[in-house]
């Protein structure tokens, strides 16, 4: 059977071919620098990132872009997908396999095809989307290569956004704040949380806005729920509530944590308060040259300072944009050597626990500038009262 490729209506890559192949570009250089003479990109977020397309097609196959020096970057897909990935993508040499077993013959084929069938290849082993029999099933067909964890150089590229990026980031963060002023405007006795979840995303596509990323929202006892999901549990007096949702725009994302309370409630508003403190210190920590623990330091030494550090059990932050949540990217943590510079864009999120199990607190999502820190949102973290 035919397609008439040409006849399909898409709407192509969300950024022009320049932006990509400038991406393209610095992974190359970054490659160059580790020594590797290819790379495997299968991380969904990595994939978008460097050709416009979602990558959802490879949920139940690898998705890899291999990029060679000197060669122009190949797309290895199922079939299936084929078209899918020629219309929403900037990649022309794309290869299609029907099978699972079939890839990484396909895949071996094209770095034998290109002189790299002795030589260093990175892959992506720290990311999602990149099994142990999937790279066992590479190294069967090419035993000469050798294999290196390339997990953070796609990620070092990314971390840094343009002007064009920073924009889209911008657009996101105005329907982040959005959905946050629905969320505090909608708090009242007796409401639930699917309804506000409806108002939120009735909100956000009434102002032409991309579907917001709702990772969690919870009332009262459901607060204890770590990336609780919206239910048809009711918000009473003296409850609080509290939010985690980022406005989308081309898959970039604008991440943000904020916190109510319906009347009283001390123990999560005394946790709140040293949740604030945390976000400003580890912010005022924030610059070019300062490195990711120095960050992560500043706002974990005021949780330290409480007496109450069980309270905090997570990172500080992590780079934030193209697919949030990607593994491998850079991380505010103890131990990070990663040096912020101008251009990365950062989300904080202090979400702490109560001793009693409630989780509560703020974030906010910012980008590094040559002097210092901006935040993105016009919505401020101080708590919420109803």
């Amino acid at each position: 059977m035919t397609t008439t490729f040409s006849a399909i209506p898409f709407a192509g890559a969300p950024f022009p071919r320049s932006e990509y192949e400038r991406r393209q570009k610095k992974v190359l250089e970054a490659m160059e620098r580790a020594n590797l003479d290819a790379l495997l990109v299968t991380a969904h977020g990595h994939l978008r990132y460097l050709t416009g397309y979602d990558g959802l097609g490879g949920y139940f196959m690898p998705f890899p872009l291999i990029l060679a020096p000197g060669r122009s970057p190949t797309y290895v897909v199922r079939e299936y997908e084929v078209n899918g990935v020629r219309a929403e993508s900037c990649i022309d040499e794309i290869l299609g396999y029907v099978q699972q077993p079939d890839f990484a013959k396909v895949c071996a084929d094209v770095l034998r095809r290109y002189g790299l069938g002795n030589r260093r290849v990175g892959l992506e082993l720290g990311c999602w989307n990149l099994a142990p029999a999937d790279v066992s099933a590479l190294q069967a067909q090419l035993p000469n290569v050798k294999f290196a964890d390339a997990t953070r150089l796609v990620p070092s590229v990314s971390v840094v956004k343009n002007e064009l990026e920073i924009e889209v980031m911008r657009d996101a963060m105005a329907m982040t704040d959005l959905a946050v002023r629905t969320f505090l405007g909608a708090l009242r006795d007796g409401v639930t949380e699917v309804e506000v979840a409806a108002a939120i995303h009735g909100e956000v596509r009434k102002a032409g806005g991309d579907d917001a990323r709702l990772v969690s929202l919870g009332f009262g006892e459901r607060n204890k729920l770590p990336h609780g999901k919206p239910t048809r549990h009711p918000l009473r007096n003296d409850e609080p509530a509290m939010i985690e949702i980022g406005g989308t725009k081309h898959a970039y994302c604008a991440g943000l944590v904020r916190s109510a309370v319906l009347g009283r409630h001390p123990e999560t508003e005394s946790l709140y308060s040293l949740a604030e403190g945390a976000l400003e210190a580890a912010l005022a920590a924030i610059k070019p040259g300062a490195t990711a623990d120095e960050v992560d330091a500043a706002g974990r030494k005021v949780i330290e300072r409480s007496g109450r550090p069980e309270v905090f059990r997570h990172r500080t932050g992590y780079q934030i944009g193209i697919n949030w949540g990607e593994r491998g990217n850079l991380s505010l943590e103890p131990g990070a050597a990663d040096v912020l510079q101008p251009g990365m864009t950062l989300h904080l999120p202090f979400i702490l626990f109560s001793e009693s199990g409630y989780l509560f607190g703020c974030s906010e999502n910012v980008l590094v500038t040559k002097t210092g820190v901006e935040i993105l949102s016009r919505t401020p973290h101080t708590l919420h009262r109803v």
